[in-house]
């Protein structure tokens, strides 16, 4: 996990606009925020070590996400955790999003990438306001930049936060960061034993999407099976298969926002 890969520490992570990060920085939250920076370093290379500093890493990572959940919550925002591999069409979907949904509610942005601001550059092209996060070495985003995005630019009450993780089936599964529903995005030309492969992410998903089944004529993609699976992994979530290319299917994505609109 991130006691090896390297993300634990967080090291690299760049914020568009975030003038500079510090223990003392401002925060739009109205609790105490405190962050300890106090790192111990063991050298200790054993199976338990690794263990106790991935639920290290863990643990404080709920209780930041616990705190953005509650503050967003307080404001009526709802966030949502697009999660899925690269080239799923992520980005492609939110920037269809936005604009088939502008005028029913504000949509704001935080892109998450290891480099570059590509994807951000196509969401601002939109108009919606966009933070990105450079995670670096990185694989996933976490609560605390998910802290910092909101504390750059923060979401409208009565709003719609769309956080388009980094690309990745395995790290992004493991931590909250305070989001109101967790979507899965898979596409067909992927193949359909996703769910089998990386249990794990759709067992934590509340709604996954098949995405680019305009490409179905031409890619071996078996929809119903793809489906069992996922059931079988999450008996309760809601899947939904559409392209974000033609838009069909994308009424039954923005009914499902709809639903955990009216949650936050």
């Amino acid at each position: 996990m991130c006691a090896t890969c390297g993300c634990g520490e967080g090291a690299g992570v760049r914020i568009s606009g975030e003038s500079g990060h510090s223990q003392d920085h401002e925060h739009p939250h109205d609790h105490e925020h405190p962050h300890s920076h106090d790192h111990s370093h063991s050298h200790e290379h054993s199976h338990s070590t690794t263990v106790v500093l991935e639920q290290q890493v863990l643990a404080k990572n709920d209780e930041v996400a616990t705190r953005n959940r509650e503050w967003m919550r307080r404001r009526r925002i709802a966030a949502l955790n697009v999660m899925s591999s690269p080239g799923a069409g992520k980005t492609t979907l939110l920037v269809r999003t936005i604009n088939d949904l502008r005028g029913r509610f504000p949509v704001a942005v935080i892109e998450g990438d290891q480099e570059t601001a590509l994807d951000a550059e196509r969401i601002r092209s939109t108009g919606s306001p966009v933070v990105q996060v450079n995670t670096g070495a990185g694989c996933h985003l976490d609560a605390e930049m998910i802290d910092r995005a909101i504390n750059v630019n923060r979401p409208l009450d009565d709003s719609l936060l769309l956080i388009e993780n980094v690309g990745n089936l395995v790290c992004p599964a493991l931590f909250d960061l305070g989001e109101e529903g967790k979507v899965v995005l898979i596409s067909t030309p992927e193949g359909a034993d996703k769910p089998m492969k990386y249990p794990h992410i759709f067992a934590v998903a509340d709604l996954v999407i098949v995405n680019k089944i305009d490409l179905l004529p031409y890619v071996e993609f078996d929809v119903d099976a793809c489906i069992r699976q996922a059931k079988l992994l999450n008996p309760a979530v809601r899947v939904v298969v559409l392209s974000a290319t033609t838009g069909e299917g994308l009424s039954q994505w923005y009914d499902w926002i709809d639903s955990r609109m009216a949650l936050s």
